[in-house]
């Protein structure tokens, strides 16, 4: 019955996206949050006040990753999140690492987030350093080719381990996640994530454009802000009963 429940609700999501208001009336029973880094819970307090930015497509589109993480986290089944894009380098770390970190703020157990790409790079300095700005911590690998990083966000939280990799590297689930596109190339050479539930594109502008140029370090705070104003916006969507 179970099962049978999450399946028709999986389907509301994909099939009627705009019908779904009623089932996100539930109330929020949050657990106890992880202490998130004081910096980083300015920073989200702050970023919640700025929702109305979000352009009204994208919120129905946000909406729809709610309803899947509300379903799974309902069901007492992991809530998987894989966002893709195609070097897993700056837009798909960063919107991992922030749905982590949102998910922990709000206190929901049972999120997991990952990250992967169509192509193997590293997850690039510029983006770790505006991450660092917004407030987490992060250490890096001694690996000078593909660094592993591990990125803190709370004190009693077990840290993000972010490094670039494709979909199917053994870190990431094979199924049962929600793929989450944010570049238009990686939303258009896979118009297929094998294993996913449920696909939802959601791009970004990417800041690689501006590498090198005067405009450099606000643009990637830019995007940041942006990711992190719209997990916000995503995650206090998500209602659970205990």
């Amino acid at each position: 019955m179970k099962t049978l429940s999450v399946f028709c609700l999986l389907v509301v999501v994909i099939f009627f996206p705009h019908s779904f208001s009623l089932l996100m009336a539930s109330t929020i029973a949050p657990k106890i949050a992880p202490k998130l880094l004081p910096e980083l819970r300015s920073y989200i307090e702050s970023v919640q006040k700025e929702t109305d930015q979000i352009p009204e497509d994208r919120k129905q589109q946000l909406k729809r990753i709610a309803l899947f993480v509300q379903t799974k986290l309902a069901a007492k089944e992991p809530a998987q999140l894989m966002f893709i894009c195609t070097h897993n380098s700056r837009r798909s770390h960063t919107s991992q690492i922030w749905a982590q970190a949102l998910a922990g703020y709000h206190g929901l157990e049972g999120v997991k987030t990952f990250s992967a790409g169509t192509e193997v790079t590293a997850f690039n300095e510029r983006a770790v350093k505006a991450l660092q700005r917004a407030g987490f911590t992060i250490a890096k690998s001694k690996n000078p080719v593909n660094s592993v990083y591990s990125v803190h966000f709370a004190d009693d939280a077990e840290p993000i381990r972010a490094f670039s990799k494709l979909m199917n590297n053994e870190a990431n689930p094979q199924s049962n996640f929600c793929a989450v596109m944010n570049c238009s190339h990686a939303d258009q050479h896979c118009p297929f994530v094998r294993g996913a539930l449920l696909r939802v594109s959601t791009p970004y502008d990417d800041p690689k454009d501006f590498d090198g140029t005067p405009q450099e370090t606000a643009k990637y705070d830019e995007r940041c802000r942006q990711i992190a104003r719209e997990m916000a916006y995503l995650f206090s969507h998500v209602r659970v009963q205990n």
